[in-house]
């Protein structure tokens, strides 16, 4: 598997070497490569294709301290320097779709697929706000003597189930994350993009795909019907055939 030192990290990724436009791949929160490899392999006589371990994820080193949506998307634009790729598509899940839209928004990218993405803060309900207001309170008191050992407990118990698997640095690059609204940022992006949604994803649900088809420019929204966040992988073969129409134009073009 290829590594590459990149800002004091090794990270690991995959890359055919194509000579066409270069397709980059972004997996999800929790996820590595493999997550993405039945695209690379529709891809891989058509396109560069190139995979990568997200820092913090699968082969790749963690972060050195907590990084954000932006710190991730710097990485990524020096990653990709570093492999001489030049307006990219990106095809990105979840997470990793945070960082496309940021790279989008700031850097030339030839196109966006957009699977289950998220970057925009999800409406609060009553019992969000309940439960955030039981955990301060909460915090405060396993602060007191003989119930400071306990506050780990506390913290998995009141977090989601992302929180609860991870710890240290990637714990506080999970909490910057999902508190940073990148929703100013869909009005700056310009190229041609595709939304892929499940229509029961109730991680990014499906009225955030229809937010970013009416605020990025140049967008249209396929939703799978009776899918989740996971619709790209459920149903892969239908995923692969829909980019494949939306890439037929970027086919053997130089990059």
């Amino acid at each position: 598997m290829p590594q590459i030192r990149i800002n004091e990290l090794t990270i690991h990724y995959n890359d055919n070497h194509h000579t066409g436009r270069c397709v980059v791949l972004l997996h999800g929160w929790g996820q590595n490569k493999s997550m993405m490899e039945p695209i690379e392999q529709f891809f891989q006589q058509d396109f560069r294709i190139i995979n990568v371990d997200l820092p913090g994820f699968g082969a790749s080193d963690s972060p050195i301290k907590p990084w954000g949506v932006f710190e991730y998307t710097d990485f990524l634009k020096s990653f990709l320097d570093a492999l001489d790729v030049d307006q990219p598509i990106l095809i990105a899940h979840s997470f990793g779709a945070r960082l496309a839209i940021v790279f989008a928004s700031r850097y030339p990218t030839k196109k966006l697929v957009l699977t289950g993405a998220a970057g925009i803060k999800p409406k609060r309900t009553l019992v969000y706000h309940v439960r955030v207001q039981t955990y301060k309170i909460a915090k405060t008191v396993f602060k007191l003597p003989g119930l400071s050992k306990h506050q780990e407990s506390m913290r998995r118990f009141f977090g989601s189930s992302d929180y609860r698997t991870i710890t240290g640095v990637m714990r506080q690059s999970f909490v910057k994350i999902v508190n940073e609204d990148l929703t100013d940022l869909l009005g700056k992006i310009t190229c041609p993009t595709l939304l892929i949604w499940g229509e029961k994803d109730d991680s990014t649900p499906l009225w955030m795909g229809r937010l970013m088809e009416k605020r990025i420019s140049d967008a249209g929204l396929v939703i799978f019907e009776g899918e989740d966040h996971y619709a790209y992988w459920n149903q892969i073969a239908r995923f692969n055939k829909i980019c494949d129409v939306f890439l037929a134009e970027e086919k053997e073009l130089a990059p």
